[in-house]
């Protein structure tokens, strides 16, 4: 540890160890307020110490709470660990009550840690997995920090374990950190009423109690002209587009053609809206085109996006891959249709004589100056490049690596995407580790180094391309300007929509600014009305008679788990089932799917196995169909859905309810569990009541076990030959002639009931 400097206050107090924490008065004022007013937002610049304020608010709870805990969540392992690295430096606690858990833990040692832990620093899924296993428990956790709150938004995992939180906590507070929230106040608004905030502290570095702590960051935008080379491909992609869009508006499902209308966000929102027209109206076939038809034009407008803004090599790549897609035996009909299309087989040409040649877009040899000109004159800097795309990122690092005195690296993440190999995380960790000790000078990285890594600050951070979302504006930009004047450059292709991202980024900061002091005024009464509706909320509901339910493991990470806690009066067993997803009675099992796995388990012939098996454990059985795209999730017919729909409702006696989405879903679970255990007082059992058959279902279920025989199936040869001795015992011939068996059929029935058994 390195002695305190002097002439520097630092902060006392008895769970801080003396000389290890600077006392900033911003740091303490942010502190204090969070004691007095409770849930509370910090918003403020990167390296201003936000975990500096969640150890102060840490020690004093501890202090007031000796038997009470402190969870610190992260979103990365990485930086999670960095977390426990720095409390245990400073937090005056017994080093071993500092813990980590991650996945990386077993599930069984990850209770006793838990358990043994005083500050647990943990990744938001491994403990989202814990609460829903029964592992672990929140009902002493004091404090419970939301490192890069803005992700608390949709389904991740930082809402859920906040609705645990306030509900089982016995004095529960929350404290969020991030650089930005967001840039709208209906996102700003998502955030804090998913982490119950009841007040926002927010810092920007023109506040005079900040200004001594922050560095200069110089933001230089270049620039670049799109070069003539890429005229003609340009104009090619987008007549394909606009012939598209034409062909859409013939249908009538959008009233313009004008491709300057549409953004690939209008497009994605186009597919969604077409796809609930198919499921309204199954039967109409031009809508099927219709989907056909924006899947092209997405594919299309990506590709504009990669030559106007990546340059050749990204666009021969992706042409390489759509080529190899259309190869493949279940190509979609999108890829095989745009390969044909005979503008798109001229860009393709183009692009591919361009990139014999080594045409480059204009950027990479302005980014080549900008790094050569910089470590000219500092030679011991440091540079991060950030890109959207890994092909870009691996051009950048082979160009930049014939630079004299330049040392590069890709940066990507875990993922492998299309056949490029991700980096693990101990590969990740590596690459770190030599760019802090500068075997590297150039991290040439994807959007996995904007947060949530243990990545050194850095000199210069460069942008290939602008980014339109304000969170990833600041957290570029944050990487820079930590410990002296930060630089950043911004590469903008004339005339493309490069322009158009880098202005909505920085409007969208500027509005996330005014947005945060406004309410900085006024959210504290509406924060405080917001928190009194869910504390009655919680009070109200755990007055209410709790039902069980028996939920297979598989389950365990869904949504319809989440919302079914959320109501605070189910109780939930994660368990590995014999049959089905839920079990809420001794006699009532259901059996989960959502629209795709329903048809594709009609296209495997999983579906009726499964009806057979939860039918024969349970006397009433239950099929819940998630999702309102049904008819149009694959190239299946609606007539073969219906078959099976009503194969299930029929031939097995299984009711199918369909569901919207995952709330849904757990609404009409809760529904049945009430049912059966409130009102009828039937508890739920792992091994249900068993269906008790008649004499012909019973035959049926017999005859039905033979290989390829279905319901239908079954009854045809009951009927045919009159027992199921005489099915047995029929010889091949006799099999082939009953319609539907055939000779292939036949054939393999004789040779599962006469072959000897043997062990596998």
């Amino acid at each position: 540890m390195m002695p305190p400097a002097e002439g520097v206050e630092y902060v006392d107090h008895p769970l801080i160890k003396k000389g290890t924490v600077e006392a900033r008065l911003y740091q303490q004022l942010i502190t204090a307020s969070v004691l007095e007013k409770g849930n509370t937002l910090v918003v403020a610049p990167t390296a201003l110490g936000k975990t500096i304020v969640a150890a102060l608010v840490a020690a004093e709870r501890l202090r007031q709470y000796p038997d009470g805990k402190v969870l610190l969540l992260a979103p990365t392992k990485p930086l999670a660990v960095q977390h426990a690295e720095t409390l245990r430096r400073i937090m005056n606690v017994p080093e071993e009550a500092v813990v980590v858990l991650t996945g990386t833990v077993p599930p069984k040692k990850r209770e006793k840690v838990w358990a043994g832990g005083r500050i647990i620093c943990a990744t938001p899924q491994t403990i989202e997995s814990d609460l829903l296993a029964g592992r672990i428990s929140l009902e002493n956790v004091v404090l419970t920090v939301f490192d890069e709150a803005h992700r608390a938004v949709g389904d991740y995992p930082y809402v859920f374990i906040a609705k645990e939180y306030v509900r089982s906590a016995k004095s529960p507070l929350v404290l969020a950190l991030t650089a930005s929230p967001g840039g709208s106040e209906e996102r700003i608004q998502e955030v804090c009423s998913n982490l119950f905030i009841k007040h926002v502290e927010i810092k920007t570095p023109d506040d005079p109690d900040v200004k001594p702590y922050v560095k200069d960051i110089r933001t230089r935008w270049v620039h670049v002209p799109l070069p003539e080379k890429f005229a003609e491909i340009k104009r090619l992609i987008e007549n394909a587009i606009r012939m598209r869009l034409r062909r859409l508006k013939e249908i009538g499902v959008i009233s313009s053609a004008d491709l300057r209308e549409y953004s690939i966000k209008d497009y994605i929102a186009l597919q969604t809206k077409i796809q609930q027209y198919v499921g309204e109206n199954p039967e109409k076939e031009e809508l099927y085109e219709a989907l056909q038809r924006v899947a092209e034009v997405l594919k299309l407008a990506h590709a504009l996006e990669l030559l106007e803004s990546q340059g050749i090599t990204a666009l021969h790549k992706y042409f390489e891959r759509l080529e190899l897609r259309s190869l493949q035996p279940r190509a979609p009909k999108s890829v095989k249709s745009l390969l044909i299309d005979p503008a798109v087989k001229h860009a393709a040409q183009e692009v591919r004589a361009l990139f014999l040649k080594g045409y480059e877009h204009p950027k990479l040899e302005r980014l080549r100056e900008i790094l050569q000109r910089f470590f000219q004159e500092h030679r011991s800097a440091k540079a991060i490049v950030f890109v959207q795309y890994r092909d870009t990122a691996n051009r950048i690092v082979e160009e930049l690596n014939k630079v004299e005195g330049i040392s590069a690296v890709r940066f990507v993440g875990q993922a492998t995407k299309e056949g490029d190999k991700g980096l693990s995380q101990r590969e990740q960790q590596k690459i770190i580790e030599d760019f802090r000790a500068g075997k590297y000078n150039v991290l040439v990285a994807t959007s996995v180094a904007e947060e949530g890594l243990d990545i050194p600050s850095v000199d210069l951070v460069v942008y290939y391309e602008p980014v339109p979302s304000e969170v990833r504006y600041i957290q570029r930009r944050g990487r820079t300007g930590r410990f002296g004047t930060g630089n950043v450059y911004i590469l903008v292709a004339k005339g493309t929509r490069d322009e158009a991202y880098y202005w909505a980024a920085r409007a969208r900061e500027r509005k996330m600014i005014e947005t945060l002091k406004r309410l900085k005024k006024t959210f504290e009464i509406v924060g405080s009305r917001g928190q009194k509706t869910i504390t009655d909320f919680v009070r109200v509901e755990r007055k209410k008679p709790v039902a069980s339910v028996f939920v297979d493991h598989r389950e365990r990470a869904s949504g319809v788990v989440k919302a079914l806690r959320d109501y605070g009066d189910v109780r939930l067993s994660i368990k590995e089932l014999p049959v089905g997803d839920y079990i809420v009675s001794d006699r009532v099992v259901i059996e989960r799917k959502s629209a795709p796995d329903f048809v594709q388990s009609i296209v495997d012939g999983r579906l009726f196995e499964q009806a057979a098996k939860i039918s024969s454990h349970f006397l009433r059985p239950v099929v819940i169909v998630e999702g309102v795209d049904l008819y149009s999730v694959r190239n299946v017919h609606p007539n073969a859905i219906r078959g099976a729909i009503a194969s299930l409702i029929v031939d097995y006696g299984i009711p199918v309810v369909f569901t919207r989405d995952e709330k849904e879903t757990a609404a009409y679970i809760r529904a049945l569990a009430r049912r059966e255990q409130l009102d009828l007082n039937r508890e739920p059992r792992l091994r249900g009541e068993k269906r008790v058959l008649s004499l012909p279902e019973m035959q049926r279920f017999i005859v039905e076990s033979l290989p390829f025989v279905g319901p239908k199936l079954a009854k045809q040869l009951l009927k045919h030959f009159g027992t199921v001795e005489r099915v047995f015992t029929a010889s091949e011939r006799e099999l082939a002639t009953v319609e539907g068996i055939g000779q292939k059929r036949a054939k393999e029935i004789r040779r599962v009931l006469t072959e000897e058994y043997r062990e596998d």
